[in-house]
């Protein structure tokens, strides 16, 4: 692309949108024990949905569902399958470097036949024996020393770097202190890192898995988000009424997405010299199909295609560079043009800033009043010592209070400003105890008076009858959503999913499905079982409702019609216009003539005009107002 649009860009005031984010790339390891307890199968039950799979091929089968989604909607970022506490050992060509480790797909973007063999190793069985337990467990230490070496040799510069570590086993060092406080010291230098551990704890029967033998000394908590939500590890138990694999598939999805920031360090002023910085997060973002892209094929090898752009002049057919353009803006038929120090003057509002203004009752915010999706913001410590400490206690008396602050908000350099209400919200969790809202602030965009529209008019609200009510009371209640919220966690977007499923298909020569999986189809059957007698009962009340409005009008209408029978009825007559002798003076048809109105003028309106002013009147419509037109231009 030309500088000159680069240039464009950086000036014009564009919303961070998801391209932004993408920007920043996502190295995740899944580390995977594969140790006795991890491979026995569950207990067989004649439940349909018990676990059929080992915790192992329960947590290879999620990491293959994870890389199925991340091939096609986020291309760049990089995958890797290390087993750990196995007896085979692989890193590259060096066999001996990490003990009992098994680098399966090595950190790197998946290609297609990465896919194509975890799903063989899933489905066919491992064949080379690769998910033997070793009868040494493992360190670790070499775990996080294996993590250490992939992170800073395959992603250096990576925005977000995590480990996954899915196990059953609470205390993997048992009374051995001189492993457990390596495996601490090395944990400390991924923190040091920026790489972030996540565990996937896994259960088995009635016994729990105790974070505090050793996993709480290497994962380190977001201490800010201590303040509002206390760090929780949910566990995934296997042979519970959830699948173990749904429970994991949960539980990973509500991590699967690194934070990244809408913007850093941003000031809030809750009032005159008292600030804090926050961090704001595009938590909901509306996705859309990965766009495609152009391919070279004519090489030895299929290549990306890049486009450039490049202005030329009309009538030379040069190129003209970035220097020679200016801004211009049309306003009243003429262009006005702008040196970059005027167009950056007009967009002065100040620099980044939220700024508490007021506050108001929860309830006088209306649902209608936003005009944008929400960014959700959290407490920084990096611009203001102390600013966690302030945000909660700002959130605790919002919530208490139900009530929300306005603020002016300018969200980057050269922004426009924007009115905003901050709402607080609790954590939501699903059935899992996976957070699928965080607790925190929220800026919800609403309206300037210059957004509002007018209402239509002519519409009368329709009152209904109280036994309508009551009835459609009862089929609300027994169709309500579970646990009364919306989730959208639950409902994947039907038209995204079967898009990448067709590429999947085709990218992993795998059959076409035939149909789209569509959650959010509605259960007729659940529907009518629920309260199918309601709907009937409801449906034949507001038969007999619509009968009786209907008979009401009947009586309405003849009771109308005996009024109009006692007064004399007059004949309409349609009246045409006549236009008397100078009725229309000069000045009249001088302004009709500037307006282009001459010819709404009928023909038994033009012939009197133009006899009075001695002009032929015979002839068609057009011809007399080409005659009428002349004697005006000659008049004036």
């Amino acid at each position: 692309m030309a500088d000159y649009q680069k240039k464009e860009e950086e000036e014009e005031e564009d919303e961070i949108g998801e391209q932004d984010y993408k920007a920043q790339k996502d190295a995740l390891i899944f580390a995977i024990d594969v140790s006795k307890s991890m491979l026995q199968p569950p207990p067989k039950s004649d439940d349909k949905k018990a676990d059929k799979d080992p915790p192992v091929y329960a947590a290879l089968k999620c990491a293959y569902q994870l890389m199925q989604q991340r091939i096609i909607s986020n291309p760049r970022d990089m995958i890797s399958i290390v087993l750990f506490g196995t007896e085979k050992t692989k890193y590259g060509d060096d066999e001996n470097l990490y003990p009992h480790c098994y680098v399966y797909t090595d950190l790197d973007i998946p290609a297609a036949e990465d896919v194509k063999n975890l799903r063989g190793l899933i489905e066919e069985g491992d064949e080379d024996e690769i998910l033997e337990p070793s009868s040494e467990g493992v360190q670790m230490l070499h775990l996080l020393v294996l993590a250490n070496n992939l992170f800073t040799t395959k992603a250096p510069n990576f925005g977000s770097r995590r480990l996954f570590i899915i196990t059953d086993n609470d205390d993997p060092h048992g009374d051995n202190k001189d492993y457990k406080e390596k495996a601490i010291t090395r944990a400390k230098d991924l923190f040091d890192l920026s790489v972030t551990i996540e565990l996937f704890a896994i259960t088995r029967d009635e016994k729990k898995f105790d974070f505090t033998k050793f996993y709480d000394d290497i994962i380190y908590g977001d201490v800010v988000a201590e303040e509002t939500n206390p760090r929780k590890v949910s566990a995934s138990k296997s042979g519970s009424g959830q699948t173990l694999l749904n429970s994991l598939i949960s539980n990973i999805n509500s991590k699967q997405t690194p934070k990244r920031a809408y913007f850093s360090n941003m000031p809030l002023e809750l009032g005159p010299g008292l600030q804090i910085s926050v961090r704001g997060y595009n938590i909901i973002q509306k996705q859309a199909a990965a766009r495609s892209c152009y391919v070279w094929l004519d090489g030895e090898k299929a290549q990306i295609a890049s486009g450039e752009t490049a202005r030329i002049a009309e009538d030379s057919a040069r190129t003209v560079q970035a220097g020679e353009v200016k801004k211009a803006y049309k306003f009243g038929g003429e262009y006005v043009y702008f040196s970059e120090d005027e167009q950056k003057s007009i967009k002065q509002f100040g620099g980044p800033i939220i700024r508490i203004i007021g506050f108001k009752d929860r309830s006088q915010l209306g649902f209608w009043a936003s005009i944008n999706k929400s960014i959700f913001i959290f407490p920084s410590e990096d611009g203001y010592v102390g600013s966690t400490r302030v945000f909660s206690a700002l959130w605790q008396k919002l919530l208490k209070s139900k009530k929300i602050g306005i603020a002016w908000h300018v969200a980057r350099t050269n922004g426009n400003p924007q009115l905003v209400a901050i709402i607080p919200s609790k954590a939501q969790e699903d059935k899992s105890g996976a957070n699928f809202i965080p607790a925190g602030l929220w800026l919800y965009p609403i309206p300037y008076a210059d957004d509002m529209r007018e209402a239509p008019d002519g519409f009368e609200l329709v009152q209904t009858t109280n036994e309508l009510t009551d009835k459609m009371t009862k089929i609300i209640g027994n169709l309500q959503l579970p646990a009364a919220m919306y989730n959208p966690t639950k409902y994947p977007n039907p038209a995204l999913q079967w898009h990448y499923k067709i590429l999947q298909a085709l990218a992993l020569d795998e059959e076409v499905p035939a149909k789209p999986n569509d959650t959010t189809l509605p259960k007729f059957k659940a529907i009518h079982a629920r309260c199918g007698e309601y709907i009937h009962v409801w449906s034949q009340t507001a038969d007999d409702v619509l009968v009786m409005v209907r008979e009401a009008k009947a009586i309405k209408r003849e009771l109308e019609g005996d009024d109009e029978d006692d007064e004399p009825k007059q004949k309409k007559s349609r009246t045409v216009p006549k236009v008397v002798k100078g009725e229309i003076s000069n000045a009249d048809l001088m302004k009709r003539y500037n307006d282009g109105t001459l010819s709404k003028l009928t023909v038994a309106e033009l012939r009197p005009i133009l006899e009075e002013r001695g002009i032929d009147a015979k002839g068609l419509k057009k011809s007399l107002v080409e005659r009428l037109e002349e004697w005006l231009e000659e008049k004036a």
